[in-house]
């Protein structure tokens, strides 16, 4: 019986998450399966995945094979090169502790390669809402400035106007005297 390792979708229409089974070869994508060994959300950013690697290897050992988006997934979870390792180990190449050290180290660096991408994606973030927060302070500026100058400007022109009508005032009044003088 041909086994392979692939994904089971689940989840609402637009929102798929996954099962990672290990199912018969002629068995639908969402039908009977042998095993559940994990889970693939990709719909968070970074996607989710929790996967039993101890059953991951047992199946890969056995024969089964996974599917190129399952490849990936174990690829990036260190479950492939876990295999790799313990073929050498198997081989003679080196010894077991050997294996587990590498793995350990490629481990550490892999959670630095994550760590470092969450940092740079929070400081564009970062970087992106400041940039917008200056502009609207710019903006905000240039229209209380705007604001300003129009009012100043209908101040002026209020004072214009009264000191206008204050020398008309004044003009009539000095013609009305003139003619009684006569």
């Amino acid at each position: 019986m041909a086994v392979k390792i692939r994904l089971a979708r689940h989840g609402r229409k637009g929102y798929a998450f996954y099962h990672i089974v290990v199912a018969n070869v002629k068995s639908p994508r969402d039908g009977k399966y042998i095993e559940r060994i994990g889970s693939y959300n990709p719909n968070t950013d970074p996607a989710t995945v929790s996967v039993d690697a101890d059953a991951a290897l047992r199946w890969i050992a056995n024969g089964a094979q996974p599917t190129d988006t399952v490849r990936s997934i174990f690829s990036h979870e260190g479950i492939l090169l876990k295999k790799h390792l313990l073929e050498g180990v198997k081989k003679g190449a080196f010894d077991e502790a050997t294996a587990e050290a590498k793995l350990a180290a490629w481990k550490e660096e892999r959670a630095k390669k994550l760590a470092a991408k969450a940092d740079k994606t929070n400081s564009e973030k970062a970087a992106a809402k400041k940039a917008l927060m200056d502009q609207e302070v710019k903006i905000n500026a240039e229209r209380a400035e705007a604001i300003a100058k129009k009012k100043a400007e209908a101040e002026a022109a209020k004072a214009a106007e009264a000191a206008a009508k204050a020398a008309e005032e004044a003009a009539a009044p000095a013609e009305e005297a003139a003619p009684a003088a006569e």
